[in-house]
């Protein structure tokens, strides 16, 4: 009989750990979806701000060595990502490709300019860094203007900005939120074993060594529920990746590297402190309090 009721113990502390474990990766994985949502959020933003382009429209009189020597002046800017020089004919080609006919044919003649293609950096993607650096283009004299789109670039860095704000305190608070459930997981774990917790300590366990293989199990706990979490996000990325192709240009594996480090780290660290102040009041109880719940 006692037999049975051992084997139903084990049973009984094995489930409830294994539901411990896939709580603790529930959780982690909100944690995680927030985090990717995140990474790729920035990455998206990085990414539009510098397919901003800005068109340097040179004078037809302007010769190749000015304007390749402009070029390179350009691309040693700390500031620009980029550049492609659009000559006559590539420019009248891309226009006609576009139309689907050949313009010059019907004007007869080609009236495009030849041009610089500009692409800034992210972090200078602004109105205030764009006129600055176009104030120095237009002192060159073969240097028509410099066109683009100034109201896209202030609408573009407001709406990322305002998004920005929102992922951010969505983000706390899911924090929080998952602070909390994987703390009140481990606490009712340790509810379970509470009477063990005094037993230990009835015939004479010290609190270090009562506090040890609790604190090692939740330590293990919080890296499992991790590394289940983190197999789930890398099959949800490799999904995404095959129905929207176009992710692949998000994808920087040093920052899922650290995605994926902080999720174990918050894993370990949540197990550890929880099952720590869990174990403690357990061992600071009075036995009548035991009873309660």
């Amino acid at each position: 009989m006692s037999k049975n009721s051992e084997q139903a113990s084990k049973k009984g502390i094995k489930t409830f750990y294994i539901s411990t474990i896939f709580s603790i990766s529930l959780v982690l994985l909100m944690v995680g979806l927030l985090g990717l949502i995140v990474l790729h959020a920035k990455n998206l933003s990085n990414f539009v701000k510098e397919n901003i382009v800005l068109n340097i429209i040179l004078d037809e009189q302007a010769k190749d060595a000015d304007i390749f020597k402009l070029q390179k002046e350009i691309e040693k800017n700390p500031a620009i990502k980029d550049t492609e020089y659009i000559s006559k004919e590539l420019a009248a080609r891309n226009l006609s490709k576009d139309l689907g006919e050949d313009f010059i044919k019907f004007l007869g003649y080609n009236p495009l300019t030849a041009s610089i293609d500009v692409y800034l950096k992210a972090e200078y993607a602004t109105n205030d860094e764009i006129q600055k650096f176009t104030r120095r283009l237009k002192s060159k004299d073969f240097v028509k203007e410099v066109v683009y789109q100034e109201s896209l670039v202030d609408l573009v860095n407001q709406n990322l900005r305002s998004i920005s704000i929102i992922i951010v305190v969505f983000g706390a608070t899911l924090l929080l939120i998952a602070v909390a459930l994987i703390n009140n997981t481990i606490r009712l774990a340790m509810y379970s074993q509470r009477f063990i917790i005094r037993s230990m300590q009835l015939v004479g366990a010290t609190r270090g060594f009562i506090r040890k293989p609790f604190v090692l199990t939740g330590i293990l706990h919080g890296l499992l529920g991790a590394l289940i979490s983190i197999a789930i996000l890398i099959g949800t990325l490799f999904l995404a990746r095959n129905e929207v192709p176009d992710l692949i240009i998000l994808e920087d594996y040093t920052e899922f590297a650290i995605l994926f480090f902080g999720i174990i780290s918050m894993g370990i660290l949540i197990s550890f402190f929880s099952t720590f102040f869990a174990v403690n009041k357990y061992l600071n109880q009075h036995i009548d309090d035991l009873y309660k719940k």
